[in-house]
Order: C-alpha cells, then sequence, then structure tokens
C-alpha cells in the first residue's frame, strides 16, 4: 500500500464514484488495465510525468490510449493530470485495486515461480491461500524467478508464504553451520 495521503485520497474518490455509478467491476478493469500498460511501458509514465509536455497533449493522450475506457476512469486521469499528480499514478492505483478487491473480498497476490505457471495450478494456489488470508479469491500475478531453484513463493500484501528450494537450503545451511 502507498504512504501517500494523496493517493489514498484519488483512489477511494474514485472508488466512491465507480461505487455511486453501480460500475466498480467495469472501473476495477479499466484501471487493472492502466496498471498493466503503465508497468509495460516505463517510458509512458516518464512521458505523462515531462513538464516540457503540454497538458493539452497529455490529456489528448489519455484520449488515445485509454479510448475505450469508462468515461470516470478518464475523467479521474485528466482531473489527477490537471492538479499535478500525474506522479502518484501508480501509487492512486495500487490504493483502488486494493479498495475494490477488499470490497469483493478478493485481494492481490504475486507467485514466484521459476516457470510460468498453468490456469489450474493458479487456481489452486489462489483457493488455498485465498483461506489463509481470509479472502475469497486472489488475483495472482506469477513471477518468474529462476533463482529460487524450484517451489513457489506467494506474496500477499505483506504476508510471505514462502515454501522454494533456495529458502530450504539456506535454513539447512543455518542449521548444519549454526
Amino acid at each position: 500500500m502507498s504512504q501517500s495521503p494523496a493517493a489514498k485520497r484519488y483512489a477511494e474518490a474514485l472508488f466512491q464514484l465507480a461505487n455511486s455509478t453501480n460500475s466498480v467491476e467495469a472501473v476495477t478493469a479499466n484501471v487493472a488495465e492502466i496498471k498493466k500498460v503503465l508497468g509495460e511501458d516505463n517510458g509512458l509514465m516518464v512521458l505523462l510525468d515531462s513538464p516540457q509536455i503540454p497538458a493539452t497533449q497529455k490529456r489528448q493522450l489519455f484520449d488515445t490510449v485509454f479510448a475505450g475506457a469508462e468515461q470516470i476512469v478518464l475523467n479521474a486521469l485528466k482531473v489527477i493530470l490537471d492538479k499535478g499528480r500525474i506522479h502518484e499514478l501508480p501509487a492512486i492505483i495500487s490504493e483502488y485495486m486494493t479498495l475494490a478487491y477488499n470490497a469483493s473480498g478478493a485481494a492481490e497476490a504475486v507467485v514466484y515461480s521459476t516457470t510460468t505457471l498453468t490456469e489450474d495450478e493458479l487456481n489452486r494456489i489462489s483457493a488455498t491461500f485465498a483461506k489463509k488470508v481470509g479472502k475469497d479469491t486472489l488475483h495472482i500475478t506469477n513471477v518468474i524467478d529462476p533463482s529460487l531453484l524450484g517451489g513457489i513463493k506467494v506474496q500477499v500484501g505483506n504476508l510471505i508464504y514462502d515454501s522454494t528450494i533456495a529458502t530450504k537450503l539456506e535454513s539447512l545451511k543455518r542449521t548444519l553451520i549454526g
């Protein structure tokens, strides 16, 4: 979760607006897509935060890049831009996703593995770990990390469940060496 009070306020405002218009699901899908786009293209965030590019061009960029998004989302992006808070966009997105998932009994999780997990494996991990953290379901992002050697590491918020071979070997090493 972000430590920014501004990001939290913007996220709460967007969530309340989406909730009042019964469009939480659609807005959440749009925000998730924006998060994905920003994650894939780091240059986009640099471009949006650049003082050399006029706000009018940035607004046009929003209209072009996120043309299929809900109007609520486009308006929120433009307000964030107009208020000089575009650098807070990743934190706002993170806060919003947390609010939306909490409202639906879900949570975000990151599963680290040595290979890409199948849909069935992800579903089983979601079912197992959702119960452990008191949620109905987990929205999982699978991150490939060859240094794990095998097994998985699941991170849900601040909780980390680590059953990787690398961790088990390190634990054995500490036991043997003292």
